[in-house]
């Protein structure tokens, strides 16, 4: 009997300290556009920010040196009548559409990295497309209501 009862008090305590043992928390996974628009806000932060600010403003810290002065990108789909345009941003940062400030199509100011070329391999033109991609969602992401 007494046998039987250490049993049963071995199990009521192994049984009460699983229930009550704290369990770790799982980590929490951020959703998929979160980490899109962290990755368009990381290229953002390299490339765009010294001109257009941190926010999109065009307050950046070289902004004061350049004329035309850098846009708001916060409105830019309120200068196309409240709809981002995606193609034409993308259009904008790839040098297909150019910007004087953003210098020519064979020398932007942020080099190679959202240009297409001939000489690089498809899956390297396919990374870039992706980066603009994601450039653009983050700046659609900023934009003014």
């Amino acid at each position: 009997m007494r046998r039987r009862l250490r049993r049963a008090g071995a199990l009521l305590a192994l049984a009460f300290g699983c229930a009550t043992a704290e369990t770790a928390p799982e980590a929490a996974t951020p959703s998929p556009d979160l980490v899109r628009l962290a990755a368009g806000r990381a290229d953002y932060e390299h490339y765009c920010m010294a001109c257009h600010g941190s926010d999109g403003a065009g307050n950046g810290p070289v902004a004061r040196y350049m004329t035309p002065p850098p846009g708001d990108l916060r409105r830019i789909a309120a200068r196309h009548g409240g709809v981002f345009p995606h193609a034409k941003v993308q259009a904008w940062i790839d040098g297909r559409d150019p910007i004087a400030s953003h210098g020519t199509r064979d020398m932007p100011v942020w080099g190679k990295a959202f240009r297409e070329e001939s000489e690089l391999d498809q899956l390297s033109e396919t990374r870039v497309q992706g980066r603009i991609v994601l450039l653009v969602q983050y700046l659609e992401s900023i934009q003014i209501r």
